[in-house]
């Protein structure tokens, strides 16, 4: 087992590759402590380089409406009337901080999503 910091994309790609190579070691085995190790590099190393832009807040809002299975009449409940998340939904109104506090308890969507530009 020769295990090393990853610092450069072909050091990536190599852990990668040898992680695929033994992902299914049994743990305790010296291959199952190599995946374990690698696992944590290769995370570091992507948690470093490969940034995930949070999502839209809008987009967050009707992605998460859908997956609880919400209506806008259900949403208007939380933030206010029919129209005034029809606004928001549309783009024509932005959410201010008692929307968003709101939004936050009821579709659980991170405040530091709600907060953004869009």
């Amino acid at each position: 087992m020769e295990i090393k910091a990853i610092k450069t994309e072909q050091d990536y790609n190599q852990a990668l590759k040898r992680l695929e190579e033994i992902f299914h070691a049994e743990i305790g085995t010296p291959e199952g402590d190599e995946a374990e190790v690698l696992s944590i590099l290769i995370e570091k190393y992507e948690d470093e380089y490969y940034l995930i832009a949070m999502p839209d807040p809008i987009e967050a809002i009707k992605f998460r409406m859908e997956q609880m299975g919400m209506k806008q009449k259900d949403l208007a409940e939380a933030i206010g009337f029919t129209s005034r998340v029809s606004e928001i939904l549309n783009r024509k109104r932005k959410l201010n901080l008692s929307m968003i506090r709101k939004l936050n308890a009821t579709l659980h969507i991170p405040t530091d999503v709600l907060i953004q530009e869009y």
